[in-house]
């Protein structure tokens, strides 16, 4: 175990987590709306709120898991293989899922199964959003430049 992997600063954490949102939010409200009925309007309100808490999580999570991938393999975030990359993301959305259903469901009066369609759907979504976004990050600002 490596006692002390290298982590993105605080500076290069908020800059992932706020491009990842802002993108996460124009790319997947158009069809949420589309998908749920949900009004466009209501639909951003929602999902602005669902990324707000998502940056929090995101934060958190990454972070921790970062540290603990870190100290278990000796490697960086940035040189993730493919199959923890998976389970990041996986993890990461299931995390937000337990945090945000009842938010779905209060917010757009869906029932309990609905709000859980709607919003495994939306996990769905950003699991391949995530995949994607985070591994381009990951070649456009590597951690080892940041040292």
């Amino acid at each position: 175990m490596n006692p002390k992997p290298k982590l993105r600063s605080p500076l290069d954490r908020a800059r992932q987590v706020i491009l990842f949102e802002v993108g996460g939010l124009i790319l997947i409200t158009p069809p949420f709306a589309w998908a749920s009925g949900v009004p466009a309007g209501d639909s951003i309100g929602l999902l602005a709120l669902i990324a707000l808490i998502a940056a929090l999580w995101n934060a958190a999570y990454t972070t921790s898991f970062d540290w603990l991938e870190g100290r278990w393999s000796g490697r960086t975030a940035d040189q993730r293989t493919t199959p923890w990359r998976v389970i990041h993301a996986a993890g990461f959305e299931a995390g937000l899922l337990l945090i945000s259903l009842p938010i779905v469901m209060a917010w757009t009066s869906m029932s309990w199964l609905d709000a859980l369609a709607a919003d495994a759907a939306l996990a769905v979504a950003y699991v391949a959003y995530a995949y994607v976004f985070n591994l381009g990050y990951d070649r456009v600002f590597p951690i080892a430049s940041q040292c």
